[in-house]
């Protein structure tokens, strides 16, 4: 390795040529990025007492020692955006300057024929940078003064177009000229034989536009082969990855798509940021060829894009895709993804995929509206397949929904039916998304409601009890405010129109009978408030308990027979059953009105929360226990699920019991002995309660 201080021109100048490797990511420094060097440009080229701005290093491979005969290319790992926006600069500026010459050396034909292009040359050796693919079209678009091509490359043109609109000032040239003269960067060369390019490729990118972790995982892959395998790995996978994406897309879900992969073949979830360490590890575990690896990203690429961006052919399955999309269900890719892939293998018919897909959607929208807690959906989903038994693989799916437990339940349908009467819709998440589905539902001519907004029956007024009208304060009755405050944001008192401003806070006569009004609707939804003569509570209740049944149909559960489900439960379940009989100090009345106390207080902790009596204690769990209760002569001895480290604990109550051997699950004891230490005590129950519920 080789490193010396050069000014940036000298540096464009003397090279014979800059070829940005196949392996590399495209460019992508945005406006941000640019304002920022023209701001140091601009800064530099005013202060006369500044000799030099360092703007980074360019790291490239050259086969051998550089010498005066040596001419061919050199393969830049590191500084392209900066070799890329400064060549747009200078192109702008070329065009800006044409034959005047503001200070030596900065004429039109010399910008173009020192940094941009060696003139003598012809056809790929003309150009003094080569980007990659649509990235390079637009910038000898650019450099030969021609339309840019189609499809053309957003940040090479718009950052072009930033430079030029900039330099529409004439004034400023000259200080453009001396600041573009003044930039430095660290000339680093590198010899293929005797450097590692991946290893000084990594610890040196910690300056410019961070590489995302998909960069990182394709330069893993490619920078070490040889330039022939680079390119057909290339152009049969990744560059057909990055057209599937499109441009956007690439940049801005390529690592979440990476990170779903990976948990499909780990069954661990890694962070975002560490994408690129879990990917070399399962690279090397898999023994996979790298264009077995390769092959097979691309093909998982297929499904992530029907799925997450739309391109699906079959019609059912785009629409199921759409209504995820909206229901905003990242968490379950994994799994679909997995699906899919079955799928795709014959492993998975069509009509079995389409209803997995359904219950995973029902799964989290039952869920959203049940108001059960969302932090452990990813590891739910991640880890769901493996009780699948894939040669009865609908029916092991639908056992594995049902035998969730606690938290991670699937919500009945009565759990479902009574919260969505009362949960407010109209914040709700993808609001469009549920009363889309409810219109629609079983619909053979289905009706877009793209434009179609959800109209208030008794009005919102902007959550303002005082606006409320009159007409409206009459027909809801003495306990109107109640009655409006209650269910206005509900499921009941929810439709569609499409002619929303119309309608405003007028009475619900003039509603339904308007010109455009409930009764000439062709929403299916507007069916029942159509025919009725008055609209209040108990008008809204019967329609919320209707859509309710409707609703349960929509967003089905899962269901199997018991005989069929038992088949999946886990064949060491504990069959013996215990109760307050086997817990005789529970007889004694002090004990016994400590403990009717508690569990009272611990059942109201979280819906999930379930009590089982055993043997030697009785547990409290979600997931697994986080308070185990053994009944002793005068009090009752908790077991914390909690490192005792952890453990909040102002009183000094607690008791470290991590290598003592006792009877419940977790390493902190505490005694509770009378009703007045109740409240403090349940603090402490509630944090191992709560470090679960976060785990």
């Amino acid at each position: 390795m080789k490193a010396k201080e050069a000014k940036l021109l000298n540096f464009l100048q003397t090279a014979p040529q800059l070829v940005i490797p196949i392996y590399q990511r495209l460019y992508s420094w945005g406006i941000k990025e640019c304002e920022q060097l023209w701001d140091d440009i601009i800064r530099c080229g005013k202060d006369n007492d500044n000799n030099g701005h360092f703007i980074g290093s360019v790291v490239y491979i050259e086969h051998g020692l550089y010498s005066v005969t040596s001419q061919s290319p050199l393969l830049i790992i590191d500084g392209q955006q900066r070799v890329t926006t400064a060549s747009l600069l200078i192109a702008a500026l070329a065009e800006a300057v044409g034959e005047e010459e503001f200070i030596e050396g900065f004429k039109q034909v010399q910008l173009r024929g020192f940094y941009l292009t060696n003139p003598l040359l012809s056809g790929e050796k003309r150009y003094k940078l080569i980007l990659s693919q649509t990235d390079n079209e637009t910038l000898r678009a650019i450099i030969d003064g021609k339309p840019r091509p189609e499809p053309y490359s957003l940040r090479v043109q718009e950052n072009f177009e930033f430079f030029q609109e900039k330099l529409k000032d004439k004034s400023i040239l000259e200080t453009v000229c001396k600041g573009l003269s003044k930039l430095i960067v660290v000339d680093i060369s590198l010899q293929r034989d005797h450097d590692n390019p991946q290893l000084i490729f990594e610890s040196m990118n910690s300056t410019g536009k961070k590489l995302s972790q998909a960069d990182l995982i394709r330069n893993y892959i490619l920078m070490g082969l040889e330039n022939e395998r680079q390119t057909t790995l290339y152009n049969d996978h990744w560059r057909k990855m990055e057209l599937l994406f499109g441009q956007e897309a690439y940049s801005e879900q390529f690592d979440f798509f990476m990170r779903h992969y990976l948990t499909v073949k780990t069954g661990d979830i890694p962070k975002v940021d560490d994408v690129y360490e879990a990917f070399k590890q399962y690279f090397h575990r898999s023994h996979l060829s790298v264009e077995s690896a390769v092959a097979d990203i691309h093909q998982y690429a297929i499904y992530y894009c029907a799925i997450a961006l739309g391109v699906e052919k079959n019609k059912t399955l785009k629409e199921i895709f759409q209504n995820i999309r909206e229901l905003r269900m990242d968490v379950a890719y994994p799994l679909m993804l997995e699906l899919y892939d079955d799928y795709h293998h014959g492993k998975l018919q069509l009509n079995e995929f389409i209803e997995a897909l359904r219950l995973m959607e029902s799964y989290v929208f039952r869920r959203a509206v049940c108001a059960i807690p969302t932090n452990s959906m990813n590891k739910t989903f991640a880890g769901l397949s493996k009780s699948f038994n894939k040669e009865h693989y609908l029916e092991s799916l639908k056992a594995a929904f049902m035998l969730l437990p606690s938290y991670r339940r699937f919500p009945t349908d009565e759990e479902f039916k009574r919260d969505i009467q009362t949960r407010d819709l109209y914040n709700f998440r993808s609001r469009s998304y549920w009363l889309k589905k409810l219109e629609n539902h079983n619909h053979k001519e289905p009706i877009p409601i793209d434009g179609i907004t959800i109209e208030h029956i008794m009005p919102q007024c902007d959550n303002n009890v005082e606006k409320v009208p009159l007409v409206w304060q009459q027909a809801l009755g003495d306990e109107w405010q109640r009655v409006w405050e209650t269910w206005r944001h509900t499921l009941g008192n929810l439709t569609l129109t499409g002619y929303n401003s119309e309608y405003s806070n007028k009475s619900f006569a003039e509603k339904r009978d308007a010109d455009r009004g409930f009764k000439y609707s062709h929403f299916r939804l507007n069916d029942d408030v159509a025919v009725l003569d008055n609209w209040d509570e108990k008008a809204i209740i019967s329609r919320a308990k209707k859509m309710a049944e409707k609703a349960a149909e929509v967003w089905p559960s899962a269901s199997l027979s018991l005989e069929t489900l038992h088949r999946y439960k886990p064949q060491h379940e504990e069959n013996i059953t215990y109760s307050f009989e086997d817990h005789p100090y529970l007889a004694k009345e002090h004990v016994n009105s400590l403990f009717e106390a508690f569990r009272k207080e611990v059942l109201a902790l979280d819906p999930c929360v379930t009590e089982v009596f055993l043997k030697l204690y009785i547990a409290y769990k979600a997931e697994v226990n986080f308070v185990d209760v053994v009944p002793q002569a005068k009090r009752l001895r908790l077991s914390l699920n909690i490192p005792f480290a952890e453990i909040n604990d102002p009183r000094g109550l607690c008791r470290d019991v991590t290598n003592l051997g006792r009877w419940g699950n977790g390493d902190v004891e505490v005694g509770l002995e009378t009703l007045s230490d109740l409240p403090y005590v349940m603090t402490l129950v509630t944090q191992a309660f709560e470090r679960q519920m976060d785990n």
